[in-house]
């Protein structure tokens, strides 16, 4: 296999896991109203997740209250996680 391609996969798979993580403490925080998301360590964690979650928010709006396309987005989001790494090791053999 291509190191390089080998390489990048891994990155790819390691970006990913993080991302998720975040997206778990994003979500996790959300349910304390206390947390104060101009504040900066809470600020940049909004910053890096919010996107990705508006995407899902514009497919599935809140229903009383709750946010259920996080669901949505953290499973897609494990999805390729598991999809992406393994089609481009497989593409170089």
């Amino acid at each position: 296999m291509n190191p390089v391609l080998a390489l990048f996969a891994q990155t790819l798979n390691t970006f990913l896991s993080i991302y998720l993580a975040l997206l778990i403490v994003r979500i996790l925080l959300s349910w304390f109203p206390s947390v104060n998301w101009m504040e900066p360590p809470f600020s940049v964690l909004t910053q890096l997740t919010d996107p990705y979650l508006n995407l899902f928010r514009s497919l599935i709006p809140p229903l009383g209250g709750i946010d259920l396309s996080a669901i949505l987005a953290i499973l897609l989001l494990q999805v390729a996680q598991s999809f992406v790494p393994a089609v481009l090791t497989a593409g170089a053999y």
